[in-house]
């Protein structure tokens, strides 16, 4: 027991650099969430459905985190900070991240896998602040969700999902394979598939300029000329 508690912390403090020790991390919101969860979904799977509920409404009160007692969750789960909704039919895998303000919301029950309302997270997502992941949709191994993406289709595995709606940015594979990148996206790269699009904007603005200037340098150019002509026949 000592020993899965002490792996876990570790794992936390591997992704996240702000604690000194494992004492400050046994403080984490996200810590105290998933510890009530475990008893919530001990007693909802053993269909006392009233005390799952009871328990999962204290955690809630104390870390302002909402996960369903029905959710299924992996090893080393780690929500930095709070303020995230995981709904009833959730699957969640090992060393999965999540961000602040996350929410693995349901879409209508008549859509999808019948029963199954909510998403699926593989091993080793990361999730950024304020994403919005919605219905029954799966989300590949490695995969990145972007801050404040609205995910409603699969997710490909080693993906990195930015915008509304959510699109991939077709990151190369030596990228996602790296250990662990915070907040679900590359600082360095070209996350958003927008700045690309400016950049070719602008490229495609200054060969206009430069065809306009062509363009008036010619006709004063032909101006002049006439205006001699016109001089040497007067």
């Amino acid at each position: 027991m000592f020993s899965k508690l002490t792996a876990y912390l570790d794992s936390i403090r591997a992704r996240d650099p702000a604690p000194r020790s494992r004492w400050e991390i046994l403080l984490y919101p996200g810590v105290w969430a998933l510890g009530f969860h475990r008893v919530a979904h001990g007693l909802f799977r053993a269909r006392l459905f009233f005390l799952a509920r009871v328990v999962n409404h204290l955690s809630r009160a104390i870390t302002a985190i909402d996960i369903h007692p029905g959710a299924s969750i992996g090893q080393h789960f780690f929500i930095d900070h709070g303020f995230v909704t995981i709904g009833e039919t959730a699957q969640i895998g090992n060393n999965v991240t999540i961000y602040p303000c996350v929410t693995l919301g349901g879409t209508n029950p008549a859509n999808g896998i019948p029963g199954k309302r909510h998403p699926t997270l593989l091993d080793n997502v990361i999730v950024g602040s304020g994403a919005q992941i919605l219905g029954p949709i799966t989300i590949g191994e490695r995969a990145r969700i972007g801050a404040n993406a609205v995910v409603t289709e699969d997710v490909p595995e080693g993906a990195t999902m930015v915008g509304v709606k959510a699109r991939s940015t077709l990151l190369p594979a030596e990228t996602w394979q790296r250990d662990f990148i915070p907040y679900g996206t590359p600082c360095k790269e070209p996350c958003e598939p927008g700045s690309q699009r400016i950049e070719e904007l602008a490229a495609q603005v200054s060969a206009l300029r430069a065809e306009v200037e062509a363009l008036r340098a010619a006709s004063e150019g032909a101006g002049r000329k006439s205006a001699k002509r016109g001089e040497t026949a007067s």
